[in-house]
């Protein structure tokens, strides 16, 4: 049986996170939960901990729905998350390491600081193969299409399992019960949203994120999201590379 590791950047209570569990779990895969205690978005890849004597809290959670499938709640981001857990800290490695369902798109060259991205690039780094799924949730949603994602990224798999071991997709799903279908798409030269400075005092800063204001280029993976495409996008850690998905 396939061994899946499902984590995110959106901490361990999150139902994206929950979601994205019982997919998998429903779909036949063997899964272990293993998710920060507490939010980490923007972590992209980072392997910073919150140690205690060198070591790495990690406690035992059982989740709602979920309940006998293993589940950790770790002082630390995904990206450590995803290497720890390549290095045994959750039992026999895993054969992929599926990330999200995250709250808000991960599009363009911004993915470079999504904590979601970041643990699936771990995993893939670390000869599993990695999947990041993202729900485009837009600024103010009047719902949450979790489930609907969720399983979207669960029928990507049968496609990443063709690829060579260590390959890693980036997926993001429009917030609606069903979309257009999956197409595959470059990243847009800029995310959907931008991270402003909106407070500057003496010895504080404060950040504020809201839309852009531009058009993404047509054809890539922002615009197609817009268009109500789920989009697939190949990843490397420096470059994107076609997968030569047909739908």
């Amino acid at each position: 049986m396939t061994r899946v590791l499902v984590t995110n950047d959106d901490g361990i209570d999150a139902p994206g996170l929950h979601a994205l569990a019982r997919a998998a779990v429903v779909h036949g895969l063997d899964v272990t939960v293993a998710a920060p205690e507490r939010q980490s978005s923007g972590a992209s890849a980072s392997i910073v901990a919150g140690e205690e004597e060198g070591r790495i809290a990690v406690e035992r959670r059982t989740l709602d729905g979920l309940e006998d499938q293993p589940a950790f709640a770790v002082r630390g981001g995904p990206g450590l998350i995803a290497l720890i857990a390549a290095h045994g800290a959750f039992g026999e490695r895993f054969d992929v390491v599926l990330s999200g369902v995250n709250h808000g798109a991960n599009v363009g060259r911004a993915i470079l600081h999504s904590g979601t991205v970041g643990a699936a690039l771990t995993g893939g780094l670390n000869g599993a193969w990695g999947l990041a799924v993202s729900l485009d949730v837009g600024m103010r949603p009047d719902a949450f299409e979790w489930d609907a994602a969720a399983d979207t990224a669960i029928g990507t798999l049968s496609f990443l399992t063709t690829l060579e071991r260590g390959s890693v997709i980036n997926l993001n799903v429009p917030n609606a019960p069903r979309h257009r279908g999956v197409r595959e798409a470059p990243l847009a030269p800029f995310g959907i949203v931008q991270t402003t400075l909106s407070e500057r005092g003496e010895k504080h800063i404060r950040l504020a994120v809201e839309d852009l204001p531009n058009v993404p280029d047509p054809g890539t993976d922002a615009a197609l999201l817009a268009e109500g495409w789920a989009t697939l996008t190949g990843i490397e850690p420096v470059s994107h590379r076609e997968l030569g998905y047909r739908a």
